[in-house]
């Protein structure tokens, strides 16, 4: 049987099973899950006639390539921005012919990791991008999407999303002489070429390279093909060993933009030999008759290109599964040697597994082993010398498809016996590494998470709790040595890191919160600032918002109606609808301020959601900020404000929390110098409580998914369809506000609305940090439109959406 997956960018795995019902059906599945969540798996029903042969992520980890063994691909895309709902509106066809290799088209983005500048303080110096051409642009240089594939029979077949949603297809031979393909490989080069190696299963016969051009000519996509050099494997070459391995297995570029660089491996019925294979330009001996001619000066050598083999492995066992990493790393030739500790990095390793189980980690240019792990079939000391391990009786359980996470740092297996396992690869390779440059490994991956945007868990899966407090501040140190430009663009990604980081240990689980709380209060005040409009129609240099914001920070008068008399308040002016669409929000922003003045006299608690806050200057002035835009607006439409339960029907609660707020800013703000609250400061907020009603803030949930469940060097079992019954070792803390009681009503965390205990609108929650929200939308205003599309694909903190059943407790 065969099998297939894939991991994308996003943390997603797609692989695929096939299930046979009571009448003997077949029916072709693909299922996806999210690594935090794997128990909740989403099974679709492929309607693929035949056996899936490729699965394929594009480089978002929003769409999936299928292709089967009839020459059917299907493009599946997310139904709503849903991670568990797809739908497949599009294809392509080479009837009866089947695929044997699909890549997604290139869109020209190469990004390349300098490890050996890991200590560098820019962002530009340790990720650099490499000049590469898409494979095909569209008028204005905007990469043209699409896919192509290599048939059994020697078929190029390539499919061109257009912009309007038509697909256009095409399809040649890749020679004029074509034969049979058993494998093939599909990569790119930076002029915007495509590079397909392919072999007919025999070592005897060579393995042949063809460059393939896409093009749209007269609305028609047009495919060109050139034969590049061929190679055949030095293992058949060797007198000795020529019928030894009389099979090749595995054929695979190094990496999808890594033309140059192909792994071979032959096999026989027990054993195995991997070759790595370079090409490259080598000059042409010119015969010294011709050079009394034409003496060659310089770069008029002629120069041909030649394969040549950089390494290979002694006999291994036979290898049932190759996995190549997706790290970007840039490597020179002194990589060859796996020397120094900071060589260690699991982008320079691919996978290999043996059908006896066992998956070694080797070094991608030499083949050289830097770790060995087993599956959990057969439970063995990490440290055991491979010599040791007991040959098994009949074939033992081993992976036949398997991928490394975007970081190298997890790898995702399917056995012979359709059992999914997951393991962890160490940064360090099991090597002993101090806990400095483990440190600086781990936070050097966050940085190329952050910059690329592509999500992080599997890191996540290597941090212990003593490091999250030394990784927070590493992170925030690295962010602020960037350029304002740069740090403005990863602000909200930045915060989603440190959440995540932080609910893996009890120490700092009250900071998930607060990173939360700031992420939806940037979202608020960026929103709300949007939809101040200028009064006239040749607009200033600075927009309402910018103005608003500068005229804040230069007075720190206490009394709100002062400073609201500042400012324009013409540009304030909404629609009546809009203002009380917006009221929800507005009420929070309320509430939050009266939770954090309420808090202060408790601020020597740090173990309290919002302590962090206290001190944090900038997130009080946006605070303070959206005060005065809030009682603007309130001028305007008085339902709109926030509601207070207040002792005093003549006591002003706005003007009281701003001038309490004010005071608490100044104590922060990053003009002036810091100093503690005083006392008198401290006195009034004590005394809000009997002066307002406190609300209870209706915090995130803590995280039910997998992260903060797993121990140190123990394997969790799991079971689809079932979320396991174990603690998490965060939720034994029961901490104020954290909790929420059985029967409690919910609450839609983006919207700010009641749903009740047991909701009837269906909802999605975010898969990473837990929030809630209505799938549909029961506002209709632009405001409320314009609110709802900074998290329609994604949470606030950058996690996908997945519907929730409405069941669900």
């Amino acid at each position: 049987m065969d099998l297939a997956c894939a991991w994308s960018c996003r943390n997603l795995i797609a692989f695929t099973t096939d299930l046979r019902n009571d009448d003997q059906d077949l029916t072709r599945l693909i299922h996806i899950l999210d690594t935090e969540h794997p128990w909740d798996v989403h099974s679709i029903s492929s309607e693929h006639s035949e056996a899936i042969t490729c699965l394929e992520w594009d480089q978002s980890g929003s769409r999936l390539l299928s292709a089967d063994a009839n020459g059917q691909i299907k493009c599946w895309s997310m139904a709503d921005h849903l991670a568990n709902s797809w739908e497949s509106p599009v294809g392509s066809l080479v009837e009866g012919d089947p695929i044997v290799a699909l890549s997604w088209l290139h869109n020209g983005v190469k990004l390349a990791l300098h490890v050996e500048k890991s200590g560098a303080s820019s962002f530009g110096e340790k990720f650099s991008r490499v000049k590469f051409s898409p494979s095909l642009t569209l008028f204005g240089g905007k990469p043209m999407e699409g896919w192509i594939a290599v048939t059994v029979s020697g078929l190029v077949t390539v499919s061109l999303l257009k912009p309007s949603g038509q697909v256009l297809t095409s399809t040649e031979s890749l020679c004029r002489l074509r034969g049979r393909v058993a494998l093939a490989d599909i990569a790119f080069t930076g002029g915007g070429n495509i590079v397909v190696a392919t072999a007919d299963g025999s070592s005897a016969s060579p393995v042949q390279f063809y460059k393939v051009c896409v093009s749209v000519v007269s609305e028609k996509c047009r495919i060109d093909t050139e034969i590049l050099p061929s190679l055949f494997m030095r293992c058949t070459t060797d007198l000795n060993r020529k019928d030894k391995f009389p099979a090749i297995t595995h054929l695979k570029f190094l990496a999808r933009d890594m033309s140059e660089q192909v792994l071979l491996c032959a096999s026989s019925q027990t054993s195995s030999i991997v070759e790595c294979w370079s090409l490259r330009k080598e000059g042409l001996p010119v015969n010294n008759i011709f050079q009394q001619i034409s003496p060659v000066v310089g770069d008029k050598q002629p120069m041909i290109l030649k394969w040549r083999i950089l390494s290979a492995t002694n006999d291994l066992d036979r290898v049932s599964a190759v996995a190549l990493p997706k790290l970007p790393i840039s490597l020179t030739n002194t990589d060859l040697k796996v020397a120094s500790d900071t060589q260690f990095y699991p982008g320079l390793g691919l996978a290999l597994a043996f059908h006896d189980g066992s998956v070694h980690i080797v070094h991608r240019l030499s083949l050289q082993t830097m770790a060995i792990f087993y599956s959990s079939t057969a439970p063995r000391s990490m440290d055991e010398p491979a010599i040791k391990r007991p040959r098994t009786t009949g074939p033992a359980v081993h992976f036949k498809a398997m991928q490394l996470s975007w970081t190298s740092l997890a790898l995702v297996g399917i056995d012979n016996h359709g059992k999914l396992s997951m393991l962890r690869i160490s940064p360090s390779m099991g090597h002993t590494l101090d806990v400095n440059l483990a440190l600086r490994h781990l936070l050097f991956l966050l940085e190329y998470c952050m910059v690329t945007g592509y999500d992080w868990w599997d890191i996540l899966l290597h941090v212990q709790p003593t490091m999250v407090q030394s990784l927070v501040e590493r992170l925030h140190e690295e962010y602020t040595r960037q350029k304002a430009a740069l740090q403005q663009v990863l602000s909200t990604r930045i915060l989603a890191m440190k959440a995540s980081l932080c609910k893996l240990s009890p120490c700092t689980v009250t900071l998930v919160c607060d990173y939360h709380a700031k992420l939806f209060l940037i979202a608020i005040s960026s929103t709300l600032k949007s939809l101040l409009r200028p009064h006239i129609l040749n607009t200033p240099d600075k927009s309402p918002g910018d103005r608003l914001t500068e005229i804040c920070a230069k007075i720190t008068d206490v009394d709100i109606d002062k400073v609201m008399i500042n400012l324009k308040t013409e540009e304030f002016v909404l629609d009546m609808n809009t203002l009380q669409a917006l009221q929800q929000l507005l009420q929070w922003v309320g509430d939050f301020v009266l939770y954090l003045l309420a808090s202060l006299p408790n601020q020597g608690a740090p173990l309290r959601p919002g302590h962090s806050f206290l001190r944090d200057g900038t997130s009080l002035g946006m605070l303070r900020e959206l005060m005065v835009v809030i009682r603007i607006w309130g001028l305007l439409k008085p339902s709109c404000l926030p509601v207070y339960t207040a002792t005093s029907d003549t006591q002003d609660s706005m003007s009281l929390l701003f001038r309490l707020l004010t005071k608490l800013w100044i104590c922060c703000r990053d003009e002036g110098p810091t100093s503690e609250p005083d006392e008198a400061l401290v006195d009034e907020c004590c005394l809000l409580p009997s002066q307002l009603l406190i609300p209870s803030l209706d915090w995130l949930p803590i995280s039910d998914g997998l992260v903060s469940r797993l121990q140190p060097k123990q394997p969790l079992r799991l079971h689809f369809g079932k979320a396991p019954t174990l603690p998490s070792s965060t939720t034994t803390l029961q901490m104020d506000g954290l909790i929420r009681a059985t029967g409690q009503p919910k609450i839609d965390h983006l919207r700010r609305l009641h749903l009740g205990a047991h909701p009837t609108e269906e909802c999605k929650a975010c898969t990473r940090c837990g929030c809630v929200t209505m799938l549909k939308s029961p506002n209709k205003t632009t405001a409320v439109k314009q609110w709802e599309q900074r998290w329609i694909k994604n949470c606030l903190c950058g996690g996908l959406w997945r519907r929730m059943p409405l069941s669900c407790p």
